[in-house]
């Protein structure tokens, strides 16, 4: 019988590559999104489900976890993926859009983990993998808002490694380094400087460091982190975090073996500030 992974924010990037990979290797895959009436490139068959699902609407979670359970019978994966960046320095932001981050990113993880438990609880089985980042693990210059709705999902993920454990539920985490996804478009959101112009000329200095080409030479690609997805998915393993990203091993092995005072210095160094 084919397992079957769960996938919130299916729509793009690592989530619809998922999406992809799983199906390719036989898995059963309820592929959720906001949108699914705009999806043209995923569709359904026998072994794919595309459902509605808004992380920040704790209904249309539960509906969807309820249809995606009864159309295969078992959900053995849930992958939660969904979410996006803010961008900007703190008091720019909006108490919504600082608000709005940590339901997507973080609240809305909570939700999709409470409504699949019960499920996984009856099968004394089940794995959960959360969508961190490298920078859940360490913060880049105007991130700090998204860096710790990641640090926070890290944290959570961590404790439910150690309290679903005697359920026979597994906790894993995948911290990718920069993708070569529309990150920095659809999924990202910029703080509006208008009232604060005191940091023009500091956020400028960074957006032209993210833009430059040898930026991204490290940069992975979806299929890439659907890889590792898969891997921890299947490997076996306790393990809880799984670096995925030639820059993210790199980041933080800088900051494991040399300090965070010196991966922070490197930081300065290399955006000018």
């Amino acid at each position: 019988m084919s397992k079957t992974i769960f996938i919130t924010g299916a729509s793009s990037g690592i989530g619809k590559a998922t999406a992809k990979y799983f199906h390719q290797q036989g898995w059963n895959v309820i592929a959720t999104m906001r949108k699914p009436e705009n999806e043209s490139e995923l569709k359904d068959d026998s072994r794919l489900k595309i459902l509605s699902l808004d992380v920040e609407s704790p209904q249309s979670i539960e509906a969807a976890m309820q249809q995606g359970i009864a159309h295969f019978g078992k959900v053995d994966v849930l992958l939660n993926n969904a979410g996006y960046g803010a961008y900007g320095p703190l008091e720019a932001g909006t108490d919504q859009e600082i608000r709005r981050q940590y339901n997507v990113n973080f609240f809305g993880v909570i939700d999709c983990i409470k409504a699949i438990l019960p499920h996984f609880k009856a099968n004394k089985n089940g794995m959960i993998i959360n969508i961190t980042s490298i920078g859940g693990l360490m913060t880049l210059p105007l991130f700090g808002v998204y860096n710790s709705s990641k640090f926070a999902l890290e944290g959570l993920s961590e404790g439910l490694w150690f309290d679903l454990k005697p359920f026979g539920i597994k906790v894993k985490v995948i911290e990718p380094g920069g993708i070569k996804t529309d990150f920095a478009g659809r999924s990202m959101n910029m703080f509006d400087l208008n009232n604060f112009p005191e940091y023009n000329t500091y956020s400028q200095t960074i957006v032209e460091k993210f833009q430059k080409p040898e930026y991204a030479k490290n940069f992975g690609t979806p299929e890439m982190v659907a890889a590792v997805i898969f891997n921890a998915a299947t490997d076996g393993k306790d393990t809880l975090r799984y670096l995925a990203g030639k820059d993210a091993k790199t980041f933080w092995f800088a900051r494991r073996w040399f300090g965070y005072k010196f991966q922070m210095k490197q930081v300065l160094k290399y955006f000018g500030i």
